[in-house]
């Protein structure tokens, strides 16, 4: 790949997704210290579309409009011309769609208990406000461990470890975002019962297995989301999860066995295969 068609993919990279850190752009595009330097160049200061943050964080800064799509000036032009020649794109700065990838994928997906009937005791607004402090207090859990938040789905949320930057301990990262996101509800719900009066319930759920990551949505309203059976499987298994706990598979449970406390929930018909472990926090006042 020539320098130019690397630098239109970070370029559509970074107008997407707005905040791309560097170590995410040397893991996505296997870039040496030497050339990410020589990228950052172009586009902070030559091109001028995004800042640097802190040494670590490329912010986009430019026109939608302006970047990919714009061609390449020419060096040389006539003195005088009545009538310029057509500007074509470069193939090298025309849009580009990412291909699919095939990938090893924790996935973790945590809902609200009985969100429906919480939402009927209280203001439509005042429920959103609750909704949105219990997604904040998620985030920054997530965050902490490198998790990519997929979607919003009302009042759950779809994590993937291991996309966009893998991660050789992504199950056990998940497991810690989950068990720490319980943790931070019990905080959280000391807040709720003073302030409002109530307390929420969460159940967490977490699968590993192989997956196709890649674009998704029509134009306008596109989505980096994974395909396959473990998408669904974790959602299934986060319905079986008692209230405030977390549920893994049997085959996150492989690759994390030994650095965490487990409790075998056995089979689980239809599906003889997936077995489920709850996860017991130490200190944690939970049902365990």
């Amino acid at each position: 790949m020539t320098f130019d068609e690397m630098l239109a993919q970070v370029l559509e990279l970074l107008q997407r997704e707005k905040r791309v850190s560097y170590r995410a752009l040397k893991r996505r595009f296997a870039l040496d210290d030497e050339y990410l330097e020589d990228l950052k160049d172009e586009i902070i200061k030559a091109k001028r579309l995004a800042t640097d943050e802190e040494g670590s964080v490329l912010v986009w800064t430019g026109n939608t409009q302006e970047t990919v799509s714009q061609p390449p000036l020419t060096t040389q032009q006539p003195a005088a011309q009545a009538t310029p020649p057509p500007q074509v794109a470069s193939p090298s700065t025309a849009p580009h769609t990412l291909e699919a990838e095939r990938r090893q994928l924790t996935v973790m997906f945590c809902d609200l208990v009985d969100s429906t009937k919480l939402s009927s005791q209280l203001d439509p607004e005042e429920y959103r406000d609750v909704v949105r402090t219990y997604q904040r207090v998620c985030t920054e859990v997530i965050q902490r461990y490198d998790g990519y938040i997929a979607q919003y789905l009302g009042d759950g949320l779809l994590v993937y470890f291991g996309y966009p930057v893998a991660h050789e301990d992504d199950p056990q990262r998940a497991l810690r975002t989950g068990l720490g996101i319980l943790a931070a509800m019990g905080d959280l719900n000391t807040r709720l019962q003073q302030d409002k009066g109530l307390e929420l319930a969460l159940r967490v759920g977490i699968h590993t297995g192989l997956v196709v990551v890649g674009e998704m949505g029509s134009q306008g309203r596109q989505e980096q989301l994974a395909l396959g059976e473990v998408p669904n499987v974790c959602s299934r298994i986060q319905g079986l999860a008692a209230p405030n706990t977390l549920a893994v598979s049997e085959a996150t449970y492989r690759l994390i066995q030994g650095y965490f406390e487990c409790r075998d929930l056995g089979q689980t018909p239809p599906r003889p295969a997936l077995r489920l472990c709850i996860i017991k926090l130490t200190g944690f006042s939970g049902p365990f």
